[in-house]
């Protein structure tokens, strides 16, 4: 289950400021990220091999 974050609005702050605060505070988080990983069935064999390019990535930087 993911949480939404939350974002209070502010009485006098326009809400195009706040949609930016929210939107900054998804990506932090990494939400769109799981979504879109969850967004299609990927094989354990496939999921082996995303681990193991992103751990090659990891080494060599």
């Amino acid at each position: 289950m993911i949480l939404v974050p939350r974002v209070d609005v502010g009485e006098h702050e326009p809400l195009e400021k706040a949609l930016k605060r929210l939107k900054k505070k998804i990506e932090r988080e990494g939400i769109l990220k799981v979504l879109k990983a969850r967004k299609h069935y990927e094989k354990p064999s496939e999921k082996r091999r995303r681990k193991m390019r992103t751990a090659k990535k990891r080494r060599i930087f």
